[in-house]
């Protein structure tokens, strides 16, 4: 039972999407980046309850500090028979300093056995360069060592995520934070394409030509930071960004469903065919997130006033991954 009076979903109830090569994937998944505001030991446990609560979705990653804890969690839950494996879908990422050769395998080693897995279902190139900084950074933080992004170079990178598929440790390879012209670089000499994208996406920015870009190539968009992302790091607030929740069209579509504005956003993701993946350690938060894609659609009209709302507001700006000759935030997105 979930604690308090709060019932728990049943999963069969939320909508799935299929992939390109049939796999099912659930509509909303829960991420686990604790950003500043949250604990690998809240995150984890919010990971356990979102499971008693019927999510079957969870978005993982190496550089977030809290697979191990997320794994307990995992294991804990499949000895207890409170759901199989098979029934989860898993993804996880490797990081931005793992990149070299024999590096990629090595980093999902590590991941398979801190989230306690055989494998993964998505694995994804966290960033489509080698750049990192260290955790916790400020905005201001650089690293003389980052370059530009490099076709060549990603692709040596990316034919390690093809051995990883070929070898079943992932059932997906994926990428991220890419642009249209990257994937253009890189598409026609993959192998394994990828079937999924994980992409900045929320109603402030929306992203419409890299997401028409990926589903007309098969690749099913992933929307972080759906809801705008009020707790990110502060190192990826400044000045002029919008706050999504307080969009008109956000607002009048919330007062009409008589909902809570986060959840018109996620609404509409999953309407428009992307798959958001909210983070909360709220137990209320994270339940209303999931049972709020299980009923009460938005209408066409109210789609298609927030398509009109996009205002092209980049929040995840990537400052700390700039290379010294770099003029702006804008150069790692072409």
């Amino acid at each position: 039972m979930m604690s308090g009076a709060i019932d728990p979903i049943d999963p069969a109830k939320v909508p799935q999407i299929i992939l390109a090569n049939g796999d099912t994937i659930p509509c909303i998944g829960m991420g686990t980046f604790g950003s500043d505001h949250s604990g690998p030991g809240e995150v984890s446990a919010a990971v356990r309850g979102a499971i008693r609560a019927g999510y079957r979705l969870f978005d993982c990653a190496s550089v977030y500090g809290n697979e191990d804890l997320i794994g307990k969690v995992f294991e804990e839950a499949f000895k207890s028979g409170a759901v199989k494996r098979e029934e989860l879908f898993i993804t996880s990422k490797v990081w931005n300093d793992m990149h070299g050769k024999g590096d990629v395998l090595l980093s999902l080693a590590r991941t398979l056995k801190d989230l306690s897995l055989d494998y993964v279902d998505a694995y994804f190139v966290h960033w489509p360069f080698p750049n990192y900084h260290a955790p916790g950074c400020d905005g201001d933080a650089r690293n003389p060592d980052s370059v530009p992004f490099s076709a060549d170079r990603f692709m040596r990178t990316w034919e390690q995520m093809e051995k990883i598929r070929s070898m079943g440790l992932a059932k997906h390879i994926c990428m991220s934070n890419m642009t249209v012209s990257k994937m253009d670089a890189v598409l026609p000499r993959c192998s394994i394409r990828p079937s999924l994208i994980e992409m900045e996406m929320h109603p402030a920015f929306q992203q419409q030509e890299l997401f028409d870009y990926c589903v007309k190539r098969g690749i099913q968009p992933i929307g972080y930071c759906p809801i705008g992302s009020p707790n990110r790091p502060g190192r990826d607030k400044a000045p002029g960004d919008v706050v999504d929740t307080e969009l008109p069209e956000i607002a009048a579509a919330a007062k009409a469903h008589n909902i809570h504005p986060a959840l018109v956003c996620l609404k509409w993701q999953v309407q428009r065919g992307s798959i958001p993946i909210p983070m909360s350690v709220s137990e209320e938060h994270y339940v209303s997130n999931l049972r709020c894609v299980t009923a009460g659609p938005l209408t066409d009209a109210e789609m298609a006033a927030i398509a009109k709302a996009d205002k092209n507001c980049r929040l995840v700006k990537g400052q700390v991954f700039l290379w010294p000759s770099a003029k702006g935030w804008e150069d790692l997105w072409d």
